[in-house]
């Protein structure tokens, strides 16, 4: 049995490793790509070790930009994408949070139907309410600006319906208690529910910043300024589909960037992701 065992483990962790090499194979191909000069792969010579245009090629990416169809600086498309990324995530958990709060708190009519009217909603994503959703943006005169990027994407029934889960798992006694000592509904949500959902909404954090940060049809849509462009529409744009010659190593190097914050983020909030899925779960 200890044999077995061990064999088990043996082949589960082959498995393992392949699938990392899989995962990270292409990764790595963008980072020494990022690295080589941009005649040798546009001549399908690339070498599978770094080059030394490191330097060259992440200063040009950050400050300069391409020759292409843009030469936005992707240090301005990634603090887009960021301020993006950021509103929505937050703008999501707080709207969220408040109206799980009075659907499992407060007693008011319809208080039900309301909830299933915004569980509804996650039949209707962006994409499908597109167009209306782009000219009430058009008419308040919010194109290329932070609030059209992201004011459309905030609302969430997901994050609701998380919430509302775990609002209905805490116990009484923890109402019936701030009751006794004369807290009100506010100070019951700031001082109880807010510090009991620190990891959950961190888990609903992580997953919701990358949702934010990975938008590329809507930014798309709304966006006609360069300097507006998220980094998802510079890397589009930089790979160009006429005669002009892509400058790879720069795309390459954009692309390796735009990995950098959502890997950030998951490595810095890891545990309270993992418990905050736990919790939600119970």
């Amino acid at each position: 049995m200890v044999e077995q065992e061990g064999f088990r483990r043996y082949i589960a962790h082959i498995i393992l490793w392949i699938g990392i090499a899989i995962v990270a194979f292409p990764v790595y191909l963008a980072i020494i790509a990022s690295t080589q000069d941009n005649a040798l792969i546009a001549n399908g010579q690339m070498s599978l070790l770094p080059g030394g245009h490191f330097l060259e090629v992440y200063y040009q990416t950050i400050f300069i930009g391409t020759s292409g169809s843009t030469r936005e600086p992707v240090g301005n498309m990634m603090l887009n994408s960021l301020v993006m990324a950021m509103l929505i995530a937050v703008g999501k958990i707080a709207i969220s949070i408040i109206s799980a709060y009075a659907i499992v708190y407060f007693r008011f009519p319809f208080r039900m139907p309301i909830f299933w009217i915004i569980f509804i909603t996650l039949m209707l994503p962006v994409e499908v309410r597109i167009y209306p959703t782009y000219k009430i943006v058009a008419d308040l005169h919010m194109l290329d600006s932070y609030a059209g990027l992201s004011l459309p994407l905030i609302a969430s029934a997901t994050a609701t319906l998380l919430f509302r889960q775990f609002f209905m798992t805490v116990p009484d006694e923890l109402l019936e208690a701030s009751r006794i000592d004369g807290a009100g509904p506010f100070r019951f949500f700031w001082d109880t529910l807010l510090p009991l959902s620190r990891t959950n909404m961190a888990a609903l954090f992580v997953i919701l910043f990358i949702l934010g940060w990975n938008q590329y049809l809507w930014p798309l849509l709304i966006t006609t300024r360069d300097d507006m462009q998220t980094i998802q529409i510079g890397i589009r744009k930089m790979i160009t589909t006429t005669d002009a010659l892509t400058e790879w190593p720069v795309v390459m190097a954009t692309a390796v960037l735009a990995m950098l914050p959502p890997v950030f983020v998951v490595v810095a909030m890891q545990k309270l992701f993992v418990r905050g899925l736990v919790e939600t779960e119970k």
